[in-house]
């Protein structure tokens, strides 16, 4: 059986500990990952809150940075400091949110047709959608094969080894040709829209797909 994590004279301060915690964790203990989880809980909802403005969604979010953690707990045995690790993986699980939430909006936006509820859009939307329908016109402009490249990443949202298999081509290959794709996309948009509020928002989305 375990020994108690932590004691009245064995505050947890010292590199060492942590580092047992985390050998610990990566070994499948599930007492050294509920001693990790207690003391970085209320910092990390606090941090992912500054994102979100809810509660409830800052509370999810970090239950699915800890789920993914321990999911790939065998890594943490590389890990040299656990806070800015899930400091980290939260950023991510962030990005994949916003991304998500993103293309839900512009897609509810844009592509259904136009009613009566329709014209209480904001400026914002309009304006967005706007950008979203130069990007559009970019995208038409890639050669076939980056093209399809580019819209399985970001329409049916693959990750690159999903697909370099779809296409039975190398990973190098499909990161070559998403950057390449990303940067005319971004480059068409800076010619042809005006540098607003909204656009770099839309900018930033791009940058998160390479």
């Amino acid at each position: 059986m375990h020994e108690n994590i932590l004691t009245a004279n064995q505050p947890m301060t010292e590199f060492t500990e942590e580092r047992g915690l985390l050998e610990r964790c990566a070994g499948g203990d599930r007492e050294a990952f509920a001693s990790l989880y207690t003391c970085h809980l209320s910092s990390l909802i606090r941090y992912v809150f500054l994102f979100t403005r809810s509660r409830e969604l800052s509370e999810e979010i970090v239950q699915d940075v800890f789920v993914k953690i321990w999911e790939k707990k065998e890594g943490l045995l590389y890990v040299q400091s656990f806070q800015p690790y899930i400091f980290k993986t939260a950023k991510n699980l962030l990005m994949d949110h916003l991304r998500r939430e993103q293309t839900e909006n512009r897609y509810r936006n844009l592509t259904g047709p136009f009613s009566e509820e329709s014209t209480d859009q904001t400026d914002s939307d309009i304006i967005y959608g706007q950008y979203f329908q130069l990007a559009q016109d970019a995208i038409s402009q890639l050669p076939e094969k980056r093209k399809q490249i580019f819209e399985l990443k970001t329409k049916e949202e693959l990750s690159l080894d999903e697909i370099a298999a779809k296409l039975s081509i190398s990973k190098s290959v499909v990161k070559k040709q998403l950057y390449a794709a990303t940067s005319f996309v971004k480059d068409y948009l800076r010619k042809h829209g005006e540098m607003t509020t909204d656009m770099v928002i839309f900018m930033y989305f791009l940058s998160g797909i390479q």
